[in-house]
């Protein structure tokens, strides 16, 4: 008889009994008032359609408090020395490091500041940050209140801001002076908060400004409820004030982090603190191998980001580990050194990064000098037990690039693990478990290898995500087959369980297309004969633009905004170096005459600077084609953005001709060949400039 390997059977008791399973991990938290049960399925009904579809919690009547297990319990338990913040600023030179006992006494202050200033159990605050120590109190400090952050990206618009603090109604807001892209320099956060408070219909009281050195926000006037962060913090400091860790019931909200939705419209994913607490506790020992003091954790991300939110915040600091703050770029801070030097320098056991970073370290040194000469061939890196990647698709190629390499140069054993999760689950939905080698921890006393890596797969299901494949009516494939991938109720306790105040669109979003069934993941893909899942696509049209999700509708509301045009169809093209960008067909308002292609130049610029202005930089577009009757739609009147798609993924490759596939609901087919038309026109036209560039460089 084979035996089945320890992750196998993890999983598969996780699916079985989910309660047997759930409350053994339970254990490893500190809970403020045990929870009655370990998970509930109930029924809601909504109240504008009245359609009652399932509904689950997990560790009901349970009280818990993030902070506390955080922070607190560490100190308690004697470890309050160990380091548990390094912060890296390779853009402003600076490095700090906190003990966990120096967190506590910034972050029991700061929560006294927001006390003082109006923040309590149940509020919302806004927090719109660089990755500076300041944004981890801010986050850890909000949760000791019982209070909900809401974490939105330093690099999005006003515009977005705006929409943010409408939907999530914040009683404060709490930001830096300013941020630092790159090696572009600072950009300064005032124009920009106080542009998205005069947008918004909701005005949040207060706004807490961290002053940086590189450039500043002055005045802060208490009069206009700004206030001067430090400043706060030193008169608190003066006084003693400090404020104890809060606890609050397990279902209650402990974030909201926004993410794209199709509608253009962002959904406010809500975490609940008792299954987050304990379902990133297992994950991040479990999954990533971090146990505890002695493991440090680099996660190269952003807190405004979901990866963020668990991998560089909570679930490092869950398992009394270290987690390195990186303020920076994979390239051009300074080099493409940087994060290798971050492992040499900090000793990194486990990192986490998106393929979008690789491939940037790629193009700048495609020789891998840096990994291997300056620090591999050193010793530099022997630390490094696991490259974590996510975010969008690994190919391949960089999977077993970097697989050579940490085996020639990293810990013995090393691997890397490509991953697939989202903002609505939390935590990892696939993977290679690490800690299958330390079966002791879950539960066995076997001690199994990890599971062989398929490059281009993104391992196999984690635990408490019952993950299938399905067609459109909600038929489970056979393995091997390519469908949607959908997950069956309950999710782990991770994931979301419902949207900030839309169970509506919770439902319609989620629930409603395998009618309560199965949760939509809205990506499509397949399970291979041994279990390992690989993600294919979007089933919408959300696109991923260097590891950040962008809604295809966002996008195409900004470019609407243009008095000249009428319609634009988005879509994600392939970019070598950031996976996807955004790619528009635009439809002008008048066609006195047959217009080119390619939009002249001022169009182009006016149509980017909206994109800019009202989604950000990072969105910007990657071309765009006009002309009339070309947007292709069902006759339900659904956009074909995936025919589109088809076209200028073909035309990438010179298959101009290539037969596209177009659905029987098609309204008009001949959209398909004017479209097919006008991106031939493009490309040829885009060449032709591209051969006279080149010649004129020659001539030089």
């Amino acid at each position: 008889m084979v035996q089945t390997h320890l992750q196998d059977r993890v999983y598969a008791d996780s699916i079985a009994d989910p309660e047997s399973f759930w409350k053994r991990h339970a254990e490893n938290v500190h809970w403020h008032k045990q929870p009655a049960r370990v998970y509930q399925r109930t029924k809601k009904t909504l109240k504008k359609s009245g359609v009652t579809h399932d509904h689950w919690n997990w560790f009901p009547e349970g009280e818990i408090s993030t902070t506390y297990n955080c922070v607190d319990r560490h100190v308690m338990n004697g470890n309050g020395q160990n380091v548990a913040i390094c912060w890296d600023s390779p853009v402003t030179g600076s490095k700090e490091k906190y003990t966990y006992q120096q967190l506590l006494n910034e972050v029991e202050t700061l929560a006294g500041v927001l006390r003082e200033e109006g923040v309590k159990k149940g509020d919302v605050v806004l927090i719109y940050m660089p990755m500076i120590p300041a944004a981890l109190f801010a986050m850890l400090a909000i949760a000791r209140l019982g209070a909900v952050h809401a974490v939105v990206f330093g690099g999005f618009s006003p515009a977005a801001l705006a929409q943010r603090m409408e939907a999530a109604k914040p009683r404060a807001i709490m930001t830096a002076s300013c941020g630092i892209e790159g090696n572009k320099g600072p950009t300064g956060y005032k124009q920009l908060i106080e542009e998205a408070i005069d947008r918004s219909s909701f005005k949040p009281n207060k706004t807490i400004v961290w002053q940086r050195d590189q450039l500043r926000w002055d005045p802060v006037l208490k009069e206009n409820g700004q206030r001067n962060w430090q400043r706060l913090v030193k008169s608190a400091r003066n006084r003693g004030l400090k404020a104890e860790a809060v606890p609050v019931k397990s279902d209650d909200s402990l974030y909201i982090i926004y993410t794209s939705g199709t509608t253009g419209l962002p959904k406010g994913v809500v975490r609940t603190a008792g299954g987050h607490a304990v379902g990133l506790n297992f994950s991040i020992k479990y999954l990533f191998g971090v146990h505890g003091p002695g493991d440090v954790m680099f996660t190269a991300s952003d807190i405004g980001w979901v990866v963020g939110h668990s991998y560089i915040v909570y679930a490092p600091l869950l398992a009394g580990a270290t987690t390195v703050l990186f303020e920076g770029k994979p390239v051009g801070t300074p080099n493409a050194s940087t994060f290798w030097r971050i492992i040499r320098e900090y000793k990194v056991t486990t990192m986490f990064t998106a393929p979008t970073a690789l491939r940037a370290i790629r193009r700048e040194d495609g020789d891998n000098e840096y990994f291997e000469k300056t620090y591999g061939e050193k010793g530099g890196l022997l630390t490094l037990r696991a490259l974590f990647l996510a975010g969008e698709r690994s190919e391949p190629s960089i999977v077993q690039m970097y697989q050579r390499l940490l085996q020639k140069h990293c810990a013995d054993g090393a691997v890397v693990v490509d991953n697939w999760w989202s903002s609505e689950s939390g935590s990892p939905i696939s993977g290679i478990a690490l800690s299958a080698a330390t079966g002791d921890d879950f539960g066995s006393k076997r001690r199994d290898q990890p599971l062989p890596i398929k490059p281009g797969s993104a391992g196999k299901a984690m635990p408490g995500f019952d993950v299938r494949v399905v067609d459109d009516n909600g038929k489970e494939k056979k393995r091997g087959e390519m469908g949607n991938i959908v997950m069956g109720i309950p999710l782990a306790p991770t994931a979301f369980t419902t949207l900030w105040e839309d169970e509506e669109r919770f439902y319609k979003g989620y629930l409603k297309r395998f009618d309560g069934k199965w949760i939509d993941t809205g990506d499509a893909g397949m399970i291979d004969e041994d279990g390992y899942i690989s993600i294919m696509s979007r089933a919408d049209d959300v696109i991923n633009v260097a590891a950040h999700r962008f809604s295809t509708g966002a996008i195409e509301q900004a470019i609407t905004t243009h008095p000249d045009i009428a319609e634009a169809a988005v879509i994600g093209i392939p970019d070598q170096l950031k996976g996807h960008l955004p790619f528009a067909f635009i439809t002008l308002s008048t066609h006195n005459h047959p217009s080119p292609a390619v939009p002249e130049d001022g169009l182009a610029q006016q149509v980017q600077k909206l994109v800019r202005e009202q989604i950000g930089a990072i969105a910007s577009l990657g071309g765009m084609i006009q002309g009339k009757g070309m947007i292709p739609k069902t006759r339900s009147g659904k956009t074909l953005r995936r025919v589109l798609r088809e076209l200028v993924e073909n035309a990438t490759h010179g298959e101009m001709d290539k037969e596209v596939a177009v659905p029987s609901t098609i309204e008009d087919r001949e959209a398909v060949e004017v479209a097919r038309t006008r991106v031939k026109e493009y490309f040829r036209v885009k060449g032709e400039h591209l051969h006279k560039a080149t010649e004129a460089r020659a001539k030089l």
